[in-house]
């Protein structure tokens, strides 16, 4: 049904609901893990260390604190890391493509007739879906990059690390269950399939553009009625011309006196080219004189 009406909308309703499926689980992340350290003390150790992160991914100002194993004393750790300028750039693309698939579904409902006026609209969506056709691929590409450094920095192995009384012999940790990326790595999947949705319809938008339309009639020929006419009016001109070889004594007569003193091969030619040759009189007496 939905195809039968107009396909447009259709694809345009698609790539809202896979633009959605993009930003939506990255923008809402909430990640978490716990590690553990235990001093082999029981006043002094932590078993539940819990850390949590959201997006953008600024991972650097997430801070925990954790036992140093000397005492009640503790200690402030922040995460390593900056992965927002890849994760907002995800979501901006993902973001601008929503707003724009719905403009355009809004303008090939109502604004049917304005959209073709003048091939500015089809013009204006190719263009524009070139570009998102680039800013998808570009996107994902960095965002799937930035989330596989947020997994290395958010690794609990990763962040025992960085803990001083993980250094001491007697102490012993450990993590004890990490983040869940499952909705993170569909976010990536999706945008790589909104830029095989936005790249696959270049085609069917650069069909609808004047570039396109063009290229059949760039060389136009002349219609039927027009190689007729110019034909017969060609036809009539040669026969105005043919006339009795009598009919040209005027003509001929201003020839003879008017080239009488030139005899070489010039005033022959000049006069070849100045006289139309319609007919075998015309040139006998071109010849002739």
């Amino acid at each position: 049904m939905c195809v039968q009406r107009n396909l447009r909308v259709c694809w345009y309703a698609s790539v809202q609901l896979f633009a959605v499926f993009a930003f939506a689980p990255c923008g809402g992340y909430w990640g978490h893990l716990q590690v553990s350290v235990d001093c082999g003390n029981e006043t002094h150790s932590n078993l539940g260390i819990n850390i949590n992160f959201t997006y953008p991914f600024r991972l650097r100002e997430v801070s925990f604190d954790v036992p140093t194993c000397e005492g009640q004393k503790q200690e402030r750790l922040h995460l390593d890391g900056d992965f927002s300028s890849s994760s907002e750039f995800f979501i901006t693309i993902a973001v601008f493509s929503f707003l724009y698939s719905l403009l355009a579904t809004i303008v090939h409902i109502f604004f049917q007739n304005a959209y073709h006026e003048n091939n500015r609209g089809p013009l204006v969506d190719f263009m524009v879906t070139v570009v998102f056709s680039f800013m998808w691929l570009v996107s994902s590409s960095a965002w799937a990059k930035g989330l596989s450094d947020v997994k290395v920095a958010t690794d609990p192995d990763t962040v025992v690390l960085l803990m001083s009384a993980c250094k001491v012999q007697t102490a012993k940790c450990g993590s004890v269950y990490g983040p869940v990326w499952s909705s993170l790595n569909s976010s990536v999947v999706f945008g790589y399939l909104n830029f095989v949705l936005w790249a696959g319809n270049v085609w069917f938008v650069f069909k609808e553009t004047g570039w396109h339309k063009g290229g059949a009639v760039r060389y136009p020929t002349l219609a039927p009625e027009k190689q007729v006419t110019g034909f017969k009016q060609r036809t009539y001109n040669q026969g105005s011309f043919d006339q009795p070889a009598g009919g040209f004594s005027r003509t001929g007569d201003l020839s003879q006196s008017e080239y009488s003193q030139v005899g070489n091969y010039t005033s022959v030619e000049c006069l070849f080219v100045s006289l139309p040759i319609t007919n075998f009189h015309n040139l006998r007496f071109i010849f002739q004189n």
